[in-house]
Order: C-alpha cells, then sequence, then structure tokens
C-alpha cells in the first residue's frame, strides 16, 4: 500500500525564492519518515494549474539534502501560510479558491478583531478578553485612554510585533510612547501631552493600515522587561485538541513586545511564573486555568472557522494570577521550546501535526470502505430481486 502523502504548504519570503521554515519542515520530514508519512514542501507558485502537478522541494533524508521534484497532488495539505503583502499572497487566494475542495488540516482564521468579536460573543471567555476596538477614528483611542492608564494600538493583521504601539499615562499626565516599526525596529520613546497625541501618531494612518486599539495589562517584570505566556494546543493522533506545551517569554531591554523575533528570549514558565506571582498555590491555580482555557478557545474557533489542527495562544497573567488572552497565531512556530531546552516538547510539537494528518488520513479511509461496503450491499439486494 503506497504512503499517504502530506504537502506543507507554505509562501516565499522573497523573490529569491527563500523558505523561512526550511529546518523545521527537515525535521517534519524526518518524523513523517518514522510515522510512515511521506511529506513535501511546495508554495502556490510551484503549482501547476494545468497539469495539477507540484514542483516540489522534497528533502531526501539519505543525501541529507533538498532537491526539486515534480509531484501529483498530496492526500492531505498542511497550510503554514502567514499573512503577507506581497502578490504571493494573492496567488495563495486563488489557490485556496481553485483547490479548496483538497483536504487540509487547518483552515484560515479570521483576523485578530473578528477572532476577538468571535470569543467576545461568549460569556465563558469576555473577563479573559481586554476591551478592543477596531480604529475607525480618533475617538476610539481617545476614550480608552481615559478609561485605561495602558493601551496598545497593533495592527489587525500583524505577527511578530511589527507596528505595534504602546501608550502609557504618565504621573506629569504626559503619555509615554513606545514601539516597533513595521520591520521590527524599536523606535526612540516619547512623551507627548494628550494635546499632541494625535498628531504624533497621525504617520502611522492608524485607520488605512486598519490598527486595533487595546486595553493594556500591565507585565513589566522588575527590571522593566515585559513577559507573557506561548501556549501551544495541537490535535493529538486522535483528533482531540491537546495541550503540547507553554514557555514564558521577556522582551529585550526597551522593548513593548516579548517576541522571540523581535530579540526576545524564552524561559520556562513555572520560573517566569515563580518570579511573577511568588505564591506557589496562585501559580498552579493560574496554569490549570490558562491550559484549560487554552483548550476552549481552540474548540471554540474551530467550530466557529472550521477545521484547525494547532493554535498558539500569547496569555498574560497579571498579578491576581487572572488569565488574559493577548491574541492567537494559528501558524505557530516551534522555536520556543528549543530555546527553553525542552527537546521532548518541541518534538511533540513537530509531530503533533503529522499524527493528526494520518488520523485524518485513516478516517478518510474508513469512510470510503464504509461507502463501498454499502454500496456493494445495495447492489447485492436490487440483484436478487
Amino acid at each position: 500500500m503506497a504512503q499517504p502523502v502530506l504537502g506543507i504548504l507554505t509562501l516565499y519570503l522573497n523573490d529569491a525564492g527563500l523558505l523561512e521554515e526550511r529546518p523545521v519542515y527537515k525535521k517534519m520530514t524526518l518524523a513523517g519518515q518514522q510515522l510512515g508519512l511521506d511529506i513535501f514542501v511546495f508554495t502556490p507558485d510551484d503549482v501547476n494549474y494545468k497539469t495539477n502537478r507540484i514542483h516540489a522541494h522534497v528533502y531526501d533524508p539519505n543525501l541529507k539534502a533538498w532537491h526539486r521534484e515534480w509531484r501529483a497532488f498530496p492526500n492531505l495539505i498542511y497550510d503554514r501560510c502567514r499573512i503577507q503583502r506581497s502578490p504571493r499572497f494573492e496567488r495563495l487566494q486563488q489557490f485556496r479558491k481553485q483547490y479548496g475542495h483538497l483536504t487540509f488540516l487547518n483552515r484560515m482564521l479570521r483576523n485578530k478583531w473578528t477572532v476577538y468579536r468571535t470569543l467576545r460573543l461568549e460569556s465563558r471567555f469576555r473577563e479573559h478578553l481586554p476591551e478592543t476596538r477596531l480604529y475607525e477614528g480618533q475617538s476610539d483611542l481617545s476614550e480608552l485612554i481615559r478609561k485605561y492608564p495602558l493601551v496598545y494600538l497593533k495592527p489587525i493583521n500583524g505577527t511578530g510585533g511589527r507596528g505595534i504601539l504602546r501608550i502609557e499615562k504618565q504621573k506629569d499626565g504626559t503619555y509615554l510612547i513606545q514601539g516597533r516599526e513595521h520591520n521590527r525596529r524599536i523606535i526612540r520613546p516619547q512623551r507627548v501631552p494628550l494635546s499632541s497625541l494625535h498628531g504624533r501618531l497621525a504617520s502611522w494612518d492608524l485607520k488605512g493600515n486598519r490598527y486595533l486599539v487595546q486595553q493594556g495589562i500591565q507585565l513589566k517584570l522588575s527590571n522593566g522587561r515585559v513577559h507573557d505566556y506561548r501556549m501551544l494546543v495541537q490535535k493529538d493522533g486522535s483528533g482531540e485538541w491537546t495541550v503540547t506545551g507553554c514557555a514564558g517569554r521577556i522582551g529585550p531591554s526597551g522593548s513593548i513586545t516579548s517576541n522571540l523575533h523581535g530579540g526576545g528570549e524564552a524561559i520556562p514558565m513555572v520560573d517566569l511564573m515563580r518570579q511573577w506571582l511568588r505564591d506557589e498555590a496562585t501559580e498552579e491555580t493560574a496554569k490549570a486555568a490558562a491550559e484549560r482555557f487554552s483548550l476552549e478557545v481552540a474548540a471554540h474557533l474551530e467550530a466557529s472557522y472550521g477545521r484547525l489542527c494547532e493554535l498558539a495562544l500569547d496569555l498574560a497573567i497579571d498579578k491576581k494570577g487572572h488569565i488574559w488572552l493577548i491574541e492567537v497565531n494559528p501558524k505557530p512556530a516551534r522555536e520556543v521550546f528549543k530555546q527553553i531546552g525542552d527537546k521532548d516538547t518541541y518534538q511533540k510539537a513537530v509531530a503533533r501535526p503529522l499524527e493528526f494528518a494520518l488520523w485524518m488520513y485513516e478516517q478518510k479511509q474508513q469512510r470510503k470502505a464504509s461507502a463501498a461496503a454499502l454500496k456493494r450491499n445495495k447492489g447485492k439486494k436490487t440483484g436478487s430481486r
């Protein structure tokens, strides 16, 4: 019997054909080999729409090298495409439209604003959601900075801490603006009076770039660096949501975000919670609550938007141990576990989408077998009349 085939769908980062996560795809190929799963990597630009063939990237474990070869469409597709402003992303949308009938491990998740509104409809999630508004004019920012001493402005589709601004009211009544450019570069902190705040932000084109205004949660450690937690939940080999792991993240000095790509560092969750909460009972309760909450969010978003296979939730835990959801990432990296030296969790994070893919394939084969058996039985009944 032929091996089931999984195609990892991604995007080139630039016109030179650079693939961002190729080392991870290599590890997945090796893990897939152990599981009996054939894996290749492709982008929409590698598809011949006339012949329905794919000029795939294939890692050869024996040669320890990548090569290209023409392949038929896979049995399943694992979508790793992150949003980017480029013609490449437009071609991805064309691919999804033409081949949406294929079996995907995961579908698209909506933007941050839509996800927030979806979760906000559920009373059980509301207390964990910082108040958030779509920026449609100056009044949206003005109302929240009057209500909260700290607010964030973030792009509706941003990733990796790009383009985020932090605005905090100071004791003298001025507002401290900090943040990162869209290329992740840290901007110079600025203090401005309320009367000058909107003028200072004009160059960011908050409305044109589609921004959110969000209640800020105080997350600075004693050394002034911000922190949060990255919780990874994935489908397992039984098709069930499970917690793969959680790690703490600490931003670099002067940064308003903790993202690893922006210079942040990873730390075991328990170590960071010990620094922050300093109470073992509160730490244990918060950890259990964070895991339970993350699984509930994943199940609800899947019910709302269609099949998902993994999500990373960026969580904040305040001094009382209360869980806050900062944002949801549908295409999570796994490097946070490697950075803290947790090899077992890292391997699980790599393997679980593959185990889920095999489960999906087996379910599909069983449905085909059942349908064929039903057809044969109907044929026998018809022939006996």
